[in-house]
């Protein structure tokens, strides 16, 4: 039984949520699925992918009988082809739960993409839009190195804001980087702004973990599933629809290895042993990631009971 002993992990200021993160294949949807079915909560999703159309199974995106379940939301709102990030994530989730409250519905924040989650529990103010391009390279970037590699990149170009930024806090160094390149500029030398706030909302964060050879099994395991429910249509259909394969959501994990398999780069053997490598290392920085955060109160996936029990005190409390 996995407890991690902390400190009361909600704060005293804005609304109250609950968030249930991890990495990928840790079992997020069913848990966060149970537990909002006990307060009659709703589910806003913190998944950077599930909020594209006609992706589906690629984005182990909830059914149609679990969306029944329990409402959710940011799930299907726009065309692969549009663009989204953690702002307009974090804009658009905090009125979602303005609305939940109103209504005396407990919030419930499901997911494992990190910036997004960051970026609605604590805000950020933007000092010179990025340039998209920039961003989505230097997102692949982050995906495909070791965490600390950013972190090295930005001490070349800007060591008061890299001695600042925690090695795994991609978010900010992103944006420093991204600043950078299309600026000239450290994003030291603009004004404070663009920091991190504190405590916009009541939350308890619930982070699911469990043993990692284990977790490794799940993901190999859910990307044959993935195969065998039709994920190799799903990609031809989105081709077929006219969604080019540089759009940013055809280069995630599972997407570009099955266009790489429809080009003819890879054969199906071989995509299918890269996307699950792919998602193994994907997995290890999700964990790296939230484990940064002490307020974390990490339990294992079939721990039901107690992070029922967690829940009903924090709600009982706030």
């Amino acid at each position: 039984m996995l407890h991690t002993k902390i400190k009361d992990n909600s704060n005293n200021s804005g609304p109250g949520i609950v968030l249930v993160c991890g990495p990928t294949s840790m079992g997020k949807t069913s848990m966060g699925i149970d537990l909002a079915q006990e307060v009659e909560g709703e589910i806003i999703s913190a998944d950077s992918m599930q909020v594209y159309k006609h992706m589906d199974i690629g984005t182990a995106k909830p059914v149609y009988a679990e969306q029944r379940l329990v409402p959710h939301h940011m799930i299907d709102i726009i065309e692969p082809d549009e663009s989204f990030d953690a702002a307009r994530f974090a804009k658009t989730a905090t009125k979602i739960i303005s609305g939940l409250v109103s209504q005396n519905k407990t919030p419930f924040i499901v997911g494992g993409t990190g910036l997004y989650i960051k970026a609605l529990l604590h805000g950020f103010s933007v000092t010179d839009p990025a340039d998209p391009e920039i961003l989505c390279r230097l997102k692949r970037e982050a995906e495909e190195h070791p965490p600390d590699f950013l972190h090295k990149k930005l001490l070349e170009f800007d060591k008061n804001s890299a001695d600042k930024i925690h090695p795994n806090d991609t978010f900010r160094l992103i944006r420093a980087l991204a600043v950078f390149e299309k600026t000239g500029n450290p994003i030291s030398s603009y004004h404070k702004g663009h920091m991190f706030r504190k405590n916009l909302f009541n939350s308890l964060k619930i982070g699911l973990d469990m043993d990692r050879d284990k977790l490794y099994q799940r993901i190999n395991m859910r990307v044959d599933q993935m195969l065998e429910n039709g994920f190799l249509d799903e990609v031809k259909k989105l081709l077929g629809m006219g969604f080019s394969e540089n759009l940013k959501p055809m280069k995630s994990l599972g997407y570009r290895h099955m266009v790489d398999y429809i080009q003819g780069r890879h054969d199906l053997k071989e995509a299918a042993r890269l996307m699950k490598r792919d998602t193994r290392r994907y997995a290890k920085r999700q964990l790296t990631w939230f484990r940064a955060d002490p307020d974390i109160l990490w339990i294992k996936p079939d721990d039901f009971a107690y992070a029922k029990e967690k829940v009903m005190a924090f709600l009982n409390s706030a």
